[in-house]
């Protein structure tokens, strides 16, 4: 089949000029001609598929019009779609209803639909890359004051990483049947570890019953007061999954993660070297507060060199950004994924997370925003992430100091986001703060009450989507800032 050459194939305005575009003519004719034999083909190709995909302009708008058809209820052929072409130039310079009747006289069968669309699509995808190739080649050459090469790269990733998801991440409708495999699939999956764990394990065993480890695409928030430990928790936690990583290869080449995890690390409050400061700390045994003084031995030092080799080879990634915006935290995890791999992400912490590059007037919706993005990120990458969050300042002003969900700053769309809310409270910071003078039988009353408490800490469940609410009590260990599994499970105390 021929056709007339379009009239006016130049890009719009401001775009760049593309050499030699891809593109195949008969494919879109071919579609079209069956579309318009056959209406029910249209619901074949699927959602992908859309008008600017063509190349031919007066094709693009011819789709447009049979979709629009289609989507009401009504029937699109020739006749009734040239009524709307009548002012149309391109139309009657390749023909008019002439045109429309020769393409379904030489339309191929309605089954073929579905493979026309997919060539259709792909060339459209490379004209795509040739434009953002081009653009990034202009941007570079010219330079922007506002916006670092490095900027510029995460724009182009965040570009391209869009170009690769297009058509494949809205899937629409899955069969029950599909999804009932799914489910089977991870429970023998959930079976065949230890403990039963549904998820990837925290390294916490009473917080692993609880919660059934960490679970893809769900969106975690861990909250508390400062100097509760949400740092020191988030830290083990990620250290712990990452320590424990383990794959297998598949037949395609990738790896599947049968252990652990990669993680990506977010700290937005610390430095790298903090954090990492923190996990020697921790594997070694050695006192955090002397290794910052330098108030070590040479047994000791002996030790923290011994556990950095352990776990140098560790996949935690880290990335100490001040006040990233949620599109460069969002492109940078899913280029880990691309390059590493990632199983889990941690960020620390959530109020620190800027919307865009300008100051909103308004921080709730802006806050909202984010979260939505977060869950956004965990179901697209199909990982869990953990995002900490500050509390207000009304838990000091109550008398209980547990903290509720009330309780999480600047906006209730964490908590409605959020698949789970987990709260830190430690009864001996508070009670360590109101000790009586000595001597007196108050103050015995108070050692009485702290030898209760001290090295211990409390994960309250607040909300949890898939399971029960509950507190989890841990050991905590404040010299080496961390969290650990006390000896007896009676702890575990279970709201009713």
């Amino acid at each position: 089949m021929s056709i007339v050459p379009a009239l006016d194939l130049r890009p719009a305005q401001n775009d760049v000029a593309i050499p030699h575009a891809p593109a195949n003519i008969e494919a879109e004719q071919a579609l079209l001609g069956a579309l318009l034999y056959d209406n029910a083909a249209f619901e074949r190709i699927g959602d992908f598929l859309q008008a600017r995909h063509f190349y031919e302009p007066f094709h693009q708008r011819l789709y447009s019009s049979i979709e629009s058809a289609v989507r009401k209820g009504q029937l699109a052929e020739p006749i009734l779609l040239a009524e709307q072409f009548n002012r149309d130039a391109a139309f009657e310079e390749l023909g008019g209803i002439r045109y429309l009747a020769d393409l379904v006289d030489r339309a191929p069968p309605a089954a073929n639909a579905p493979d026309y669309s997919r060539a259709v699509y792909d060339l459209a995808l490379r004209r795509d890359l040739i434009r953002i190739g081009g653009e990034i080649a202009q941007q570079a050459a010219q330079g922007d004051a506002d916006r670092s090469a490095r900027d510029q790269i995460e724009a182009a990733e965040a570009q391209l990483f869009t170009l690769a998801e297009a058509g494949g991440s809205n899937q629409g409708f899955v069969p029950f049947a599909d999804a009932l495999h799914g489910a089977v699939t991870m429970a023998a999956e959930a079976h065949a570890r230890d403990g039963g764990l549904a998820g990837i394990s925290t390294g916490l065993l009473d917080l692993d019953r609880k919660i059934g480890g960490l679970h893809p695409s769900d969106l975690l928030i861990l909250a508390a007061r400062p100097s509760m430990g949400k740092t020191s928790l988030a830290c083990n936690v990620a250290f712990d999954v990452a320590r424990n990583y383990a794959w297998e290869p598949q037949p395609d080449g990738t790896k599947k993660t049968v252990s652990g995890g990669v993680v990506a690390f977010f700290s937005l409050e610390m430095s790298a070297e903090q954090l990492a400061m923190r996990l020697l700390a921790e594997v070694s045994g050695v006192s955090g507060d002397r290794l910052r003084k330098g108030e070590i031995d040479a047994l000791e030092f002996g030790r923290l060199r011994d556990a950095a080799l352990e776990i140098q080879d560790a996949p935690l990634f880290i990335d100490a950004t001040g006040g990233i915006t949620i599109a460069k935290l969002t492109a940078r995890a899913r280029r880990l994924k691309r390059t590493h791999g990632l199983d889990l992400i941690v960020i620390d912490y959530l109020q620190l997370v800027t919307g865009g590059e300008g100051k909103s007037d308004n921080r709730v919706q802006e806050v909202s925003m984010i979260t939505q993005s977060m869950k956004a990120l965990a179901k697209e990458l199909s990982v869990p992430v953990i995002a900490l969050s500050q509390l207000s300042r009304q838990v000091e002003n109550r008398e209980d100091k547990r903290p509720q969900l009330s309780d999480l700053r600047e906006s209730g769309s964490i908590e409605q986001d959020a698949d789970m809310v987990m709260f830190i409270y430690r009864e001996s910071y508070y009670l360590g703060r109101s000790e009586p003078r000595e001597g007196t039988p108050e103050h015995l009353t108070w050692q009485e009450d702290m030898d209760k408490v001290r090295g211990t800490a409390d994960v309250i469940i607040a909300k949890q989507r898939h399971g029960p609410i509950g507190t989890v009590r841990l050991s905590f260990n404040e010299d080496i800032t961390k969290f650990g599994n006390l000896a007896h499970s009676q702890f575990f105390a279970p709201d009713e």
